[in-house]
């Protein structure tokens, strides 16, 4: 026999399922117009015989392309893999497939790569976005656009909420006695950065501490790192970073210096990413990664017409504070 003969049809696909040509067609093309059983029937008979749908050829008849995008800000960050991976099982489920890019902090190429993936994806899903909020509106009128941990109008978005996990951390630090804390801000345009530091301000206004905003250089160790100094000499007790990595580069480096952590200083991060593997463990706000990156594909494919949704349609997933070792009071 060729191999030719051996690659399994769409003819034989029907006989063995019992239904027409048209009916396998529309399973992998447009399954919304079968019912869920014959889908799975078909996918199950198409998967035994080692069929594989041609994406070519469906985007040539039905104008998709099976394709989606995932933009991150920076794909080597801890806190970005389990919100990818959700967002590609949950795209599998539906037959799509996820099509990866980092914009690297970068304004400029996060909208270059989205004009690049124009024609070659049916929709983009876009996290921590930095681009300006009118040019984000009008990329979503020419391709379909889901937002994540950015809050545009018109947009379909979810949103990780820190703020009530970032109260409690000040209040946990203000019991141990700490009076001077300050926030290591992540990126000063990014949506998630003004919440943090706004839910931060409100409270330490309300208890009366002193707040002291130092900004990092970007949300990594190495910026951790380079801002001890200015830290130290602020005068604060302990501090609240925009991210676990920028949180584990102040212990990396108070640990060079003879400085124990919390004996010396109180330090908390932000996305608890690494905070269970630190020394000592890191007190960290727990986000919910990975509930996220399968929601953000559901509501892109909701703007698909794969399933009912707004466009409009918002999000909000809250977080937890998870207590570790590295938080106690002020040193004398």
């Amino acid at each position: 026999m060729s191999s030719k003969s051996k690659v399994p049809t769409i003819a034989q696909i029907a006989e063995r399922a019992g239904v027409a040509r048209s009916s396998v067609s529309r399973a992998f093309t447009r399954p919304e117009l079968l019912s869920t059983t014959t889908v799975l029937r078909i996918k199950k008979v198409a998967e035994e015989l080692g069929y594989v749908p041609n994406s070519s050829a469906r985007a040539l008849s039905t104008g998709k392309t099976g394709n989606i995008a995932f933009l991150v800000p920076d794909v080597a960050n801890p806190y970005f893999p389990p919100m990818i991976r959700s967002a590609q099982l949950a795209a599998e489920n539906l037959d799509y497939c996820v099509f990866l890019a980092d914009f690297e902090e970068s304004r400029l190429k996060e909208e270059k790569l989205i004009e690049r993936f124009a024609g070659k994806v049916e929709g983009v899903i876009l996290i921590s976005s930095r681009m300006p909020e009118e040019r984000l509106q009008g990329l979503a009128e020419k391709i379909p656009i889901v937002l994540v941990n950015r809050d545009v109008p018109g947009i379909p978005r979810v949103l990780i909420d820190a703020g009530s996990s970032l109260k409690q951390a000040v209040r946990l630090l203000a019991h141990q006695g700490h009076q001077e804390i300050a926030y290591l801000s992540g990126p000063s345009v990014t949506w998630t950065n003004k919440q943090r530091q706004a839910a931060i301000s409100m409270v330490t206004n309300e208890l009366g501490l002193q707040l002291v905003v130092i900004p990092t250089e970007k949300p990594s160790l190495e910026s951790g790192q380079a801002v001890v100094d200015q830290m130290i000499s602020s005068g604060v007790t302990g501090a609240i970073a925009f991210n676990d990595l920028i949180a584990h580069g102040i212990m990396t480096e108070l640990s060079s210096r003879a400085l124990a952590v919390p004996d010396s200083f109180s330090i908390v991060g932000c996305d608890s990413s690494i905070s269970p593997f630190t020394n000592p463990p890191l007190t960290s706000v727990s986000n919910e990664t990975t509930e996220a990156g399968k929601i953000a594909c559901e509501m892109i494919m909701g703007v698909l017409g794969e399933m009912n949704s707004k466009n409009d349609q918002i999000k909000v997933l809250e977080t937890l504070l998870i207590e570790r070792e590295t938080i106690g009071p002020p040193c004398k």
